[in-house]
């Protein structure tokens, strides 16, 4: 039981540096080659979990090995517009001026209730509003609605605002977090003066924001 449970803890180790190593886009936008990558790195890695008698360096070469060719062939479809066509394919378009595609739809082997379902997914229950309607690489579909239906911006009401930028975590959990610090124009000495001045009690933060603009928000533990 010991050795499974110390066997257990490497794998569970070399996933996370795999996943790290392949980039964020692993986590969720997954492409047809990463999913493959992804269901194949599954399979060996559960043996191993199972079966103490397979040596784990029997599992590390493979792994690592797919890990390489993933690298490998992300490098190569940034470099070639046609070898990422060829394992990634291209987006396409699905609804066009709120009318199906049906030829790519069969190309694509949906139904109209999958389309429906996507559309659904973004808040649209009515097909006749979406000008443009995408099937991207990873099977997601991108909308664009007719340009009566879309959202109302600043611009086109002709009103100005100003850049407040993301608001940055500065607090997460107690501790002070100083990797956005650039982002919303915080440093040390005007931290310590917000917290001073609103008398707040960093160990006792479950978290606080902070923009460019000045505005912050606390969110204090529950005791």
């Amino acid at each position: 039981m010991f050795v499974t449970i110390i066997r257990t803890v490497i794998l569970y180790f070399i996933v996370i540096c795999v996943v790290r190593l392949m980039g964020k886009r692993q986590i969720g936008e997954l492409q047809p080659t990463e999913l493959v990558i992804t269901l194949l790195l599954s399979e060996i890695i559960a043996m191993p979990m199972e079966d103490n008698d397979i040596p784990l360096i029997s599992t590390v070469v493979p792994v690592m090995l797919l890990v390489a060719f993933e690298i490998i062939t992300s490098a190569v479809s940034m470099k070639s517009l046609k070898f990422r066509f060829l394992v990634q394919g291209h987006p396409i378009i699905i609804i066009r001026d709120g009318e199906l595609q049906q030829k790519e739809m069969k190309k694509l082997r949906l139904t109209i209730d999958d389309i429906l379902e996507a559309l659904r997914q973004k808040d649209i229950f009515d097909i006749s509003l979406v000008s443009y309607g995408i099937i991207e690489t990873n099977g997601r579909m991108s909308v664009m609605l007719k340009p009566d239906f879309e959202t109302v911006t600043n611009k086109n009401a002709g009103i100005t605002a100003d850049d407040s930028g993301i608001p940055c975590v500065v607090i997460t959990d107690g501790q002070i977090e100083r990797s956005s610090f650039d982002d919303c124009n915080m440093t040390d000495e005007k931290l310590k003066s917000i917290i001073k001045s609103q008398k707040i009690d960093v160990g006792n933060t479950l978290l606080m924001t902070v923009d460019k603009s000045g505005k912050t928000v606390v969110i204090g533990r529950d005791i």
